[in-house]
């Protein structure tokens, strides 16, 4: 397959790497555009307000473009200038460090990448590893790449993408993988609150999803549970069953 590899961590992060080669490995032409510097909980921002700005960067065992914006801005930018003339099957997003269960995909970088190509009309596949400190993640890399070549993508309708997280153990250790819906349950945030050198208050994010909100069944239950989870996502956030139920107040908006 062709494909096109970008992330969230920055085109430096041990986790693109560790893709990069595992694909390479397997026979896929790979091209890489990634954030110059780590854009995680970015979202699916764009950048408008400044130039975009591309480095090449070569190396003796990789090579890529590093990419002065956000993962979404790579994506766009990717496919319009950057790669003209190489038509990708599938985009890649990750492998990314922390795992992007529940609420998180509306925070994630990694994920958001995935779905900018989803919505140009590419297959999606965005990656996670359940740690926010990997190591060597080889043969991580290398069981991500094989659920890529297995899922079924002509099957999958279009604009969605492929969730995958990872737990944080060794791949012998992996109880399968787990196709699953994503949790509902959301983060309980608090803030640490200090003081900079002249005395100036600032805070510092910080959080965890509680362990009794989250459903058996679901992702988060799922990765916790030591599943590799799969969790196809689509971005139509349209309620449906609240347009039928305001449709049946007849007359409601009606100003007389």
């Amino acid at each position: 397959m062709k494909a096109v590899l970008t992330n969230d961590d920055g085109i430096h992060a041990v986790g693109l790497r560790a893709i990069y080669k595992a694909l390479r490995e397997r026979g896929h032409e790979v091209r890489v555009v990634a954030p110059m510097a780590e854009q995680s909980a970015v979202g699916h921002s764009i950048t408008i307000l400044s130039p975009l700005r591309a480095t090449q960067i070569r190396e003796p065992d990789f090579s890529g473009y590093g990419v002065f914006g956000t993962p979404t801005d790579c994506v766009k930018l990717g496919l319009a200038e950057l790669l003209e003339g190489f038509t990708p099957d599938i985009i890649v997003s990750g492998i990314n460090a922390g795992a992007n269960v529940g609420p998180d995909i509306l925070y994630s970088g990694t994920v958001a990448a995935a779905t900018e190509a989803a919505c140009l009309g590419f297959s999606a596949l965005a990656v996670s590893y359940d740690s926010f400190r990997p190591g060597d993640i080889s043969e991580h890399a290398a069981y991500a790449v094989s659920i890529m070549e297995r899922i079924p993508w002509k099957m999958i309708p279009p604009r969605r993408i492929m969730n995958l997280n990872m737990p944080n153990l060794p791949v012998a250790e992996f109880k399968g993988v787990a196709i699953c819906p994503q949790t509902t349950a959301v983060w309980r945030d608090w803030h640490y609150k200090r003081e900079d050198p002249r005395g100036r208050p600032y805070w510092w994010l910080d959080g965890s999803i509680p362990e009794e909100n989250v459903l058996p069944g679901s992702d988060k239950g799922m990765l916790n549970s030591g599943w590799a989870t799969l969790t196809p996502l689509k971005f139509d956030f349209t309620d449906v069953e609240t347009i039928e139920k305001l449709r049946s107040l007849e007359n409601i908006f009606t100003i007389k």
